[in-house]
């Protein structure tokens, strides 16, 4: 027994001994390669900067950004439009860098102004003089948009393009609660307040497919008179492709008739033309620096020096509460945001302050809360709102306040309209399954929430509901009018839950002008009156710790990545009925998005 135990004890000794040394050796593995992703490499002498466009692009990127997720398997495919933009600044104002090589694969952007912005950025930079070139095996039509503003745009010998126009194909749910015996109740103000629709009807109402039209028309106008523009062709030829669907069936040599691409290249000759514009030889390499160590390198920038303009990021739904843990994405949360304007408002190193807005709303509730922080912060210093791909319904009344509002030319912006909605299953419950319900109270109305929920004859509780939504919106109207110096019965004209392309939004008074982040940065310190200023950015992102940390820890990643890929374009459709219950009763949200592909 004893020489067992002593056995067992010196195996003991050696698995703890084995463990410790394979976790210290981990933790080594770990720290070099923590090390490595933060030593940011030098710009080289003569290089190109190495734009990978492929993946998802959003505003701006959340999510971890370190290398070792790699190692993880858990990186998500994510790229920032703010620090492309931040990339390809700081490649036109540096002298290493020569010129810019895109290589284009599949792509999806958040919203057209995303899109929209980071070719706006392609030629800036092009106005140094540098040079671009571009170069793809099969071209979505967002990338190839966004590639239209190169110089040169080379095709693979077997690849293929992709332009078929904008469309959204939306799902209506009313059919399939008929046959369960659920009937969704909803109120709103608005003939334009379209959300509630895929739960109420079988197909798309007059006024919601004539909005979709307005901003889809409005949008392929934009790009097919950019790339127009570019490739030295007629606008209407562009939208005759897309109408005639040629491009579907096109040859790789039918691209270059149509001017589409400058030419059809196998990749060691895309490399040969970049070598030849850098007067590089065959065998030289190609140095080159990709768009995130480019945004990181060090550079003396006037941003760097001066006073303080905050620039904080509002993006995604608007909720009164964190609903991360159910939909994957942070969003706004009411309160958080709301703290935090109150924070720059108090911050005597902040002068002024521009609010990044690209959300669809959500909560009427967190959506007022938001707006009163603004008008506060408003008191002590200038507030300029920066519209992005979506700042409509309650993403515009935390925008309306602010002292100036910008646009891109393709925001949805608009939508003010409030709507209530909740399922009634009584059908469901009690004719097909059999379930009653009885109740006592104290007072009259104490179960109104259930009977809404449960009870046939439900009229007066509607009414009340509808009280609240119109309550909503006479609030929502006022907060406008007041913002925008508008009247009320202006207001109610162009409001009405009816979205509105930025540049639209301009002429009807409900922006300012239109204009990019940069611009609106540049207002908030006209306004501020400075002369020496950088900008900020907020919220500050987690540190790599904390990234780390959620990784290793939340499982739920993979879930939405699975997600996502299962349901395509209808994975916000999931996360609505995922979060339902969750969520405000009254809402001031979009009822759709665009991610172009």
């Amino acid at each position: 027994m004893k020489e067992f135990l002593k056995f067992t004890f010196a195996s003991f000794i050696g698995i703890a001994i084995f463990a410790t040394i394979n976790l210290l050796i981990g933790i080594m593995v770990i720290g070099s390669i923590l090390a490595a992703d933060s030593t940011v490499p030098p710009v080289p002498e003569n290089s190109v900067l190495a734009l990978n466009l492929s993946g998802n692009v959003v505003e701006r990127n959340n999510e971890q950004d370190l290398p070792i997720m790699k190692y993880l398997g858990t990186e998500m495919d994510y790229q920032g439009l703010d620090m492309l933009t931040e990339a390809i600044s700081k490649a036109k104002d540096n002298s290493q860098v020569k010129g810019m090589y895109v290589e284009l694969g599949p792509v999806s952007f958040d919203s057209p102004a995303t899109m929209i912005a980071l070719r706006r950025a392609l030629n800036d930079f092009k106005k140094s003089g540098k040079w671009i070139v571009a170069y793809g095996d099969v071209v979505t039509q967002g990338a190839y948009y966004v590639a239209s503003a190169a110089d040169k745009l080379y095709l693979n010998t077997t690849g293929q393009i992709e332009f078929k126009g904008l469309g959204r194909q939306t799902t209506y749910l009313k059919g399939l609660y008929d046959k369960i015996g659920v009937k969704y109740q909803t109120v709103k103000v608005g003939k334009y307040k379209s959300f509630v629709e895929s739960n109420t009807r079988t197909n798309m109402s007059d006024e919601d497919r004539e909005q979709r039209l307005a901003y889809m028309n409005g949008i392929w106008n934009i790009m097919t008179d950019d790339i127009a523009q570019s490739r030295h062709i007629e606008a209407a030829r562009l939208k005759q492709y897309a109408n005639d669907s040629i491009l579907m069936f096109a040859q790789q040599k039918d691209y270059l008739q149509m001017k589409l691409i400058d030419g059809l290249l196998y990749p060691e000759e895309v490399k040969a033309e970049v070598q030849k514009r850098l007067g590089l030889d065959k065998d030289d390499d190609i140095m080159q620096i990709s768009a995130r160590n480019m945004a990181l390198a060090e550079q003396p920038k006037k941003k760097d020096k001066g006073d303080e303009v905050a620039v904080y990021y509002a993006i995604g739904d608007i909720n009164d509460m964190d609903l991360s843990n159910l939909t994957g994405e942070t969003g706004i949360v009411g309160k958080t945001m709301a703290a935090d304007l109150r924070e720059l408002a108090d911050d005597d190193d902040v002068k002024a302050v521009v609010i990044r807005v690209n959300s669809g709303g959500g909560s009427a509730v967190a959506s007022e809360q938001i707006h009163h922080a603004v008008e506060l912060l408003k008191k002590k210093k200038p507030v300029v709102v920066s519209m992005g791909g979506a700042a409509a319904s309650g993403g515009y009344m935390i925008s309306c306040g602010a002292s100036h509002i910008i646009a891109e030319p393709a925001t949805i912006t608009g939508s003010i309209g409030i709507f209530g909605m909740i399922p009634n299953i009584s059908s469901l419950m009690t004719d097909k399954l059999g379930i009653t319900y009885d109740e006592v109270s104290t007072s009259k109305y104490t179960n109104a929430v259930e009977r809404l929920v449960t009870a046939k004859n439900n009229e007066q509780e509607l009414k009340f509901l509808q009280n609240s939504v119109d309550w909503g919106y006479d609030r929502f109207i006022s907060m406008v009018a007041q913002g925008r110096q508008l009247t009320k019965e202006r207001v109610h004209e162009i409001a009405q839950g009816r979205v509105w392309l930025g540049k639209d939004a301009v002429k009807l008074g409900l922006v300012d002008q239109l204009g990019s982040l940069d611009d609106a940065v540049k207002k908030a310190a006209e306004l501020a009156k400075l002369d020496d200023y950088h900008p900020q950015a907020y919220p500050e992102l987690e540190n790599w710790t904390d990234r780390l940390m959620k990784q290793l820890s939340d499982n739920n990643n993979y879930l939405e990545s699975a997600m996502r890929e299962l349901w395509g374009s209808h994975y916000h459709d999931w996360v609505m009925l995922r979060t339902a219950s969750k969520r405000n009763r009254l809402q001031a949200a979009l009822p759709f998005s665009i991610v172009v592909e």
